[in-house]
């Protein structure tokens, strides 16, 4: 009972803060408005860690590698302590073990990530007919637009409807099919 309490909270917090990281990553990737309530939330809850990170992890090509490396350690973070509470032993994972946690904690960024644009393409399809001058509709646009430009380029409207964000959105869940299949492989090989 108290492991699976502990497990929850665990998945919760670290969860969100690898969330909150990996936001705060995408949203300076895209080059995001800085000037929005949820860019000033994030750079507010991250940067007791990002701050010190950066000393150490500097930016490379204009990107904030250090808030990146820290989302996965937080995801690797939450795997690790995952395993300890459902009773794995680390006494002899010291090799390939540790690896296949190390590449299921980078799997599970790149699934964090997909649920990010699924999630900014979902939420900027319904403000485009509803809401298009939104406070909201800058931030989601960065965060969208380069990957429905990839299909608005190629796929033309039907009907005045721009169908790229259903593109974009099999296109995820199918990546997010490949990602589980190669998710699954990596568990079953660890242990």
């Amino acid at each position: 009972m108290l492991s699976q309490v502990l497990l929850f909270l665990l998945e919760t917090f670290l969860g969100l803060f690898a969330l909150a990281l990996l936001l705060r990553f995408h949203m300076q990737w895209l080059r995001a408005p800085l000037r929005n309530p949820v860019s000033q939330f994030l750079n507010a809850l991250t940067d007791w860690a990002v701050a010190p990170a950066r000393r150490l992890i500097p930016g490379v090509a204009g990107y904030d590698w250090a808030t990146l490396i820290l989302a996965w350690l937080t995801e690797l973070v939450l795997i690790l302590a995952t395993f300890w509470l459902r009773g794995f032993s680390f006494v002899g994972a010291l090799g390939t073990d540790l690896v296949l946690i190390a590449f299921l904690a980078l799997i599970q960024i790149f699934k964090l990530s997909l649920y990010i644009l699924m999630v900014a393409v979902v939420l900027q399809a319904i403000l485009s007919w509803v809401s298009p001058y939104s406070p909201a509709a800058p931030l989601l646009n960065s965060i969208a637009r380069p990957f429905l430009r990839v299909f608005q380029k190629r796929v033309p409207p039907v009907g005045n409807v721009d169908l790229s964000p259903l593109f974009v959105l099999v296109v995820c869940q199918i990546v997010l099919m490949a990602t589980a299949w190669l998710e699954g492989s990596v568990v079953r090989g660890i242990g």
